[in-house]
């Protein structure tokens, strides 16, 4: 059985509007420990991330723990909204969980990041098979993912963890078979 924790970030700091270098606010750093101390009985034997920052940050006090090194893996990184900060993240999110093919102009449709994050997943279920891994990340890139294999998590579900940061929820496969998932709240 291959155990794949998915970390969402930390709370960033909203003030930076660059979503590669989002550092983690002071609570964000803080609840990063949270992440440590439910993940150390896990038996996880590789930590993973999205290049952004937030996602690197939140799994970095676990790594640091337990003495892995964090791998990048830039196809797990949060969808690219627009090249501007959307005021009105709240219409934007119920449209694209209306229409999965639906994207600004300079951005991605949810389903081009839920191709993107699941051959992501697919290889690391390759490369892994049998282990337990986190893998640091972003809540729409992570809902989408668990969309794929289950269509029932849609945008409720999403809203329900939208702000829960940072939240883990664990996919369990045999070889490639989806198994089932179950979240884990934090806090």
């Amino acid at each position: 059985m291959t155990h794949i924790y998915f970390v969402r970030h930390a709370e960033p700091n909203y003030r930076n509007h660059d979503d590669m270098s989002r550092e983690l606010s002071p609570r964000g750093l803080e609840d990063r420990k949270l992440v440590t101390a439910f993940l150390m009985d896990k038996g996880v034997t590789a930590v993973l991330s999205s290049p952004y920052r937030r996602a690197v940050d939140t799994v970095r006090d676990f790594a640091d723990t337990v003495r892995l090194p964090i791998v990048h893996i830039t196809d797990f990184r949060e969808r690219r909204v627009d090249d501007c900060w959307i005021d009105d993240f709240d219409a934007f999110a119920r449209r694209q969980w209306a229409d999965f093919d639906y994207h600004l102009s300079g951005g991605e449709s949810l389903r081009e990041v839920q191709e993107r994050n699941v051959a992501a997943l697919q290889r690391v279920l390759r490369e892994y098979d049998g282990q337990s891994v986190a893998i640091g990340g972003h809540g729409t890139a992570i809902s989408a993912v668990l969309n794929y294999f289950d269509p029932d998590f849609g945008y409720d579900q999403f809203e329900s963890i939208r702000r829960l940061m940072p939240w883990i929820v664990r996919l369990d496969f045999d070889g490639k078979t989806f198994v089932g998932y179950e979240p884990f709240p934090l806090k």
